[in-house]
């Protein structure tokens, strides 16, 4: 292993033991956002050399089962998912991983890039199931990691008016660097409807998509309110139920 992202759910997963049903029982490597060098392949592995930088794709699915024959592997029921109790994750000298969920990176991507990838997969799906496209007008409901890699491929994928809201200015700021047109601190003592108000006033008209990388109620709320009629909401980040 070359480059190994430390996610929300790795600290989660140190701190609180669990997420949802998965509760960490035994000692356990963190990390799923990863890219490295090959060191040795299968005998039936073709597409991969020794020595290849590969980025790798942390979810093994059966390959089986309906969602996986019809192409919704990521629905997988029997998903093997790397730093996912009860399985080790990346952050390791050596790991072992199927060798079709490996892909070379090219010449120009660094390793830290290829880490990245994992991340960019999540905001690449978030907008692809917004159909976000030219034009769009996007929430974008927290500016974490998550909130970032989503900003940047609405921007790629050419939604014209982006705002993106945090609790923590700092975070906005990357945001904004990043090339957000507009960003809103979040004061919890501000009434719902008057943030309703101010993402409207500020991007000038209501967004058509939001897309809520918190998972929190508050937010989740801000953008179903805050959506037009007839818009779509896409929840990425989840919450407590």
């Amino acid at each position: 292993m070359d480059c190994v992202g430390i996610c929300g759910s790795d600290v989660h997963y140190l701190v609180k033991g669990r997420i949802g049903d998965f509760v960490v029982t035994k000692p356990m490597v963190i990390g799923h956002e990863a890219a490295g060098i090959v060191a040795k392949v299968g005998k039936n592995v073709k597409h991969l050399v020794v020595g290849d930088r590969v980025a790798i794709e942390p979810g093994t699915p059966c390959r089986m089962c309906d969602h996986c024959k019809g192409g919704k592997y990521n629905l997988c029921p029997d998903m093997v998912f790397c730093a996912t109790p009860p399985y080790d994750g990346n952050l390791t000298r050596y790991y072992k991983h199927p060798a079709d969920f490996c892909y070379k990176l090219p010449d120009h991507v660094s390793m830290e890039e290829g880490a990245l990838l994992e991340p960019l997969s999540v905001g690449v799906h978030a907008c692809r199931r917004a159909g976000v496209g030219l034009g769009s007008q996007v929430l974008i409901l927290g500016a974490g990691p998550i909130g970032l890699v989503t900003l940047l491929t609405a921007q790629s994928m050419g939604a014209s008016n982006i705002m993106i809201t945090d609790i923590a200015q700092n975070r906005l700021d990357i945001a904004k660097s990043l090339g957000a047109h507009h960003t809103l601190l979040i004061d919890s003592k501000v009434k719902e409807e008057d943030l309703v108000k101010s993402v409207k006033n500020i991007m000038g008209s209501e967004p058509n998509i939001a897309i809520d990388c918190c998972g929190f109620e508050s937010t989740t709320r801000l953008g179903i309110l805050a959506t037009q009629s007839g818009g779509c909401v896409v929840i990425v980040g989840m919450g407590p139920a």
